[in-house]
C-alpha cells in the first residue's frame, strides 16, 4: 500500500555533479540546462488530515513544463520553472447499478504557476558545495475553475522561499556518485500556512544511465486561515504535509541530449492525493 501512495512534487529535475543542474552547484557562467517535461496524476483517493486514505471522485491533473537554468556568473544562477500548459479535470461518475451519470465531468485548460529563482554559490572549489536560493512563486494559474469552482491549475498565492543546499561528490571504484541535502522556509500568502521543507538525494551515472533517488518532505506550520481549502482532493490544498520518495532514471542520448522518467511515491501524507504521479522529460545541455 505504501508504494501506491503518491504525492505531487513541484520539481522533477535532473541533478548530478557540478556540471549538471540542481543541488549545491550553481551553473558555470554562460552555461545552462533546459528540460521539457510532462507530469500527470489521476487520483480516486486522497489522504485526510489524519493521514488516512479516503476515496473521492476521480480527478486528473496534467502539466507540460519548461525548466531552465543559466549561469549569470560562476556563483549566480537564474532558474525558471513554468507549467506553460495545464489541464485539470473531473471525470464523469456513472452509477454501477443504473448506468446513469451521477456526477458530470468537467475540465479547464490554462497555464500553471511560475517559479523564478536565483541561486548563489557560497563555496567554490570546496569538498562540500553550499548554495543559497531565493524562489518566488508567481500565481499565474487558475485557482478556482469549473462548474463547482474546485478545478485548479495553480494555488492563487504569491510565495517566497529561502533554501540552503549542501552537496558533495565522491569516488567509489570507477564511478562518482553524489549526495545533496537541503532545508527551506516557504512564506505563503493568501490564507495559506507557511511551510518547512527538507530533502535528501543520492545519484550516480553508470555508462549512459543516470539514476537518482530523492526524498522530499513538507511540514506545515498550520498558521493560515482555519478551515481553508482543507479537503485534500487537490494538489493545492492548504496545510498539506508529506514525505515523498521519488526515484528517477535518465538515459543519455548524446553529450547534450537525454530523456528521463520519474515515479513518485510517499511514505505518508495529509491533505493530498494518494495515487501515483508520473513524469517524463527531455533535457538539453548546450
Amino acid at each position: 500500500m505504501i508504494m501506491r501512495k503518491l504525492l505531487f512534487v513541484i520539481c522533477c529535475l535532473f541533478m548530478k555533479t557540478q556540471v549538471w543542474a540542481g543541488g549545491g552547484w550553481p551553473q558555470p557562467k554562460g552555461k545552462g540546462y533546459y528540460k521539457l517535461s510532462q507530469m500527470w496524476i489521476v487520483a480516486d483517493q486522497h489522504f485526510t488530515n489524519t493521514g488516512e486514505i479516503d476515496p473521492n471522485g476521480t480527478r486528473g491533473s496534467f502539466f507540460t513544463s519548461i525548466y531552465g537554468e543559466y549561469g549569470i556568473t560562476d556563483r549566480l544562477t537564474g532558474i525558471v520553472n513554468w507549467p506553460f500548459f495545464a489541464r485539470s479535470l473531473i471525470y464523469e461518475q456513472v452509477s454501477g447499478t443504473t448506468g446513469q451519470v451521477t456526477d458530470p465531468g468537467d475540465a479547464i485548460n490554462g497555464i500553471g504557476d511560475m517559479d523564478i529563482s536565483v541561486k548563489y554559490g557560497l563555496t567554490q572549489g570546496k569538498p562540500i558545495a553550499v548554495s543559497a536560493s531565493l524562489l518566488l512563486g508567481l500565481p499565474l494559474g487558475e485557482s478556482s475553475g469549473g462548474y463547482d469552482g474546485t478545478l485548479q491549475t495553480g494555488d492563487g498565492e504569491f510565495n517566497q522561499m529561502l533554501q540552503i543546499d549542501a552537496g558533495t561528490s565522491f569516488k567509489v571504484g570507477k564511478i562518482y556518485p553524489y549526495t545533496n541535502a537541503f532545508i527551506a522556509f516557504n512564506n505563503r500568502t493568501g490564507g495559506f500556512s507557511d511551510e518547512f521543507r527538507y530533502g535528501l538525494e543520492v545519484g550516480s551515472e553508470v555508462g549512459f544511465v543516470f539514476a537518482v533517488l530523492r526524498i522530499y518532505g513538507v511540514h506545515s506550520f498550520m498558521n493560515g486561515e482555519p478551515n481553508f481549502n482543507t479537503a485534500g482532493t487537490s494538489l493545492f490544498a492548504n496545510n498539506a504535509e508529506y514525505l515523498a520518495i521519488n526515484p528517477e532514471l535518465s538515459f543519455k542520448i548524446s553529450d547534450k541530449w537525454g530523456v528521463s522518467g520519474t515515479l513518485g511515491t510517499a511514505a505518508w501524507g495529509k491533505l493530498i492525493f494518494a495515487n501515483p504521479t508520473y513524469s517524463v522529460g527531455v533535457y538539453f545541455k548546450p
